[in-house]
């Protein structure tokens, strides 16, 4: 098994990540890519408001838990979008934030090697 680094906005953490599951997350960022360009897509004024989107919540179990989450509600465009990462096991527990961009950019370099 190889370690996925996933790049924070201060700092980095890496651990234990099967490709399976690089693979899982990998399709649930396209979904949430598509509903975050379904609320940027829509156009100002006229009273017209996005369609609300559903936040995503990836959870992954292996030597450790890992929980993603983003509301795609919030954010003006895909490139402004931030995600909550949730890394812990028995000993320890790791809360922070990661641009999106990131997350894929960190998951691409996972997959590719």
């Amino acid at each position: 098994m190889n370690r996925l680094t996933l790049n924070l906005i201060q700092g980095a953490v890496s651990f234990n990540f099967s490709e399976d599951a690089a693979k899982q997350l990998q399709a649930e960022i396209s979904v949430l890519m598509q509903s975050l360009k379904a609320v940027a897509n829509v156009t100002p004024g006229a009273g017209s408001r996005p369609t609300p989107q559903k936040s995503m919540e990836y959870r992954h179990t292996g030597d450790i838990f890992l929980e993603i989450f983003c509301n795609p509600n919030i954010y003006p465009s895909p490139f402004a979008a931030k995600i909550l990462i949730t890394l812990r096991d028995d000993r320890l527990r790791v809360t922070s934030e990661a641009e999106l961009t990131q997350l894929i950019e960190d998951i691409n370099t996972y997959l590719d090697s």
